[in-house]
């Protein structure tokens, strides 16, 4: 039989069992952090090959291409390796430091739907490969009579209406520990939690969800800070970092070019004596989305498409097929840019060309494509969470000669007026 011809009695390599991983609870992050990337695509069939299948396994090739088309790799882009390479690298630095005293944390900053948390999720799960190795050997098995869950990575989301109360519980989640009532009881039951299980990283995502005009806000703020007094690395994700306010009393440090938080006096309940002792310190890295008004920013689009290009299965498709012509101008004038409505519309378009038959991507049937963003019920819009999406849906209207890799957009994603 040809190799790439489906076998009539394999298993289906892209079922999954169960509900998709849940990142916020350790269980899960163990779950998504040795399964990722093991996703099996596809076979590439002809066009002739496909036809030559059983109905069955026909609507079961169907299945698995789409289930491709919505499970592509995670591709590094231009603006992602810095920000991956500066967190592994911190987290790195901070875990071998002996020394007592804060650790530096970092701030990744960026628009809804940039690929912030996956970004920072795949490099700390990258950190955790690593730092498990090292804790293995360290510490071979567990102790009788002791906590022998290993958890070094550990991911949350503060909540929408963010407290004090509710950030501790949303970390204690990840561990599975219960919730003491008190808040003096609950921040004790973090410093322990994260204390007993050798956390190294603390990631918080949708940090901007904090407005600052409440108290519980404040006060919020003040408890993430002082975290880090716990010799873990925090990780805060957020939208518009430097427009929310969070960098209200903060300053930048010109030597380090890292903003520091002094110690504001608040003397919250939750506050320590050694969190009042220095400032804490912070990068902040930025998550841009794609640009097209350079030759540099617009290769850098294109290799983008080619390796989403090389991950889809449609019959008729083509080398080229969303790098020449009209199409990769077509495609940033509809995303602007943004990875996560690149990925919709790439997702969404695939599914439109199966069903149709049109088993290729034009810009034509993407402009019968509304781009869904999803289930968006815990997403704060207010938070810049969910992103405003172009409303320019139309194909060219008429043809035109190819363009190079010279040729340039606005960042709305028009070409410049004559003159400019």
């Amino acid at each position: 039989m040809d190799q790439t011809t489906p076998d009539e009695h394999a298993v289906v390599p892209f079922l999954r069992a169960g509900p998709p991983p849940d990142r916020t609870r350790w269980e899960g992050w163990q779950q998504w952090r040795k399964i990722r990337g093991t996703f099996v695509p596809a076979p590439r069939l002809s066009l002739a090959e496909h036809q030559s299948l059983s109905p069955q396994r026909r609507a079961l090739h169907d299945l698995h291409r789409t289930a491709t088309h919505v499970n592509m790799r995670l591709q590094e882009t231009p603006m992602s390796a810095p920000v991956a390479n500066l967190m592994r690298g911190r987290l790195q630095n901070n875990a071998v430091k002996f020394m007592p005293g804060t650790r530096d944390g970092l701030m990744i900053n960026g628009g809804g739907f940039q690929g912030k948390t996956e970004t920072a999720c795949d490099a700390a799960a990258s950190f955790e490969d690593v730092w498990r190795e090292v804790h293995h050997q360290l510490l071979p098995g567990p102790a009788p009579g002791t906590r022998d869950v290993f958890v070094p990575v550990a991911y949350c989301r503060l909540p929408v209406r963010a407290t004090p109360k509710g950030l501790c519980k949303a970390i204690l989640n990840v561990y599975g520990n219960p919730h003491p009532g008190t808040l003096d009881d609950l921040v004790r039951a973090v410093r322990d939690a994260i204390r007993d299980h050798h956390t190294t990283a603390l990631l918080i995502d949708d940090i901007t969800r904090l407005r600052l005009h409440r108290e519980d806000d404040q006060d919020t703020l003040d408890l993430i800070r002082e975290l880090m007094d716990l010799n873990v690395t925090l990780i805060l994700i957020g939208v518009d970092i430097p427009g929310s306010g969070l960098l209200r009393g903060a300053y930048v440090d010109h030597r380090t070019g890292q903003w520091v938080f002094p110690d504001n006096g608040r003397g919250g309940r939750h506050s320590t004596a050694a969190a009042t002792q220095t400032g804490r310190r912070f990068d902040m890295v930025d998550l841009d989305p794609f640009d097209y008004s350079t030759p540099a920013a617009i290769t850098a689009f294109l290799d983008h498409l080619a390796g989403i290009e090389d991950q889809l299965r449609l019959l008729r498709s083509f080398e080229g097929m969303l790098t020449s012509g009209e199409m990769p101008e077509y495609l940033f004038g509809r995303t602007r840019g943004v990875v996560g409505l690149l990925r919709r519309l790439i997702e969404d378009g695939c599914t439109e060309a199966i069903l149709t038959g049109e088993e290729r991507l034009t810009p034509e049937l993407l402009a019968k494509t509304t781009i869904h963003l999803g289930n968006l019920d815990d997403l704060d819009p207010g938070a810049g969470e969910v992103p405003d999406i172009p409303q320019t849906t139309a194909p060219p209207t008429k043809p035109r000669r190819r363009r190079g890799r010279n040729t340039v957009l606005d960042d709305r994603g028009n070409r410049p007026a004559a003159g400019d």
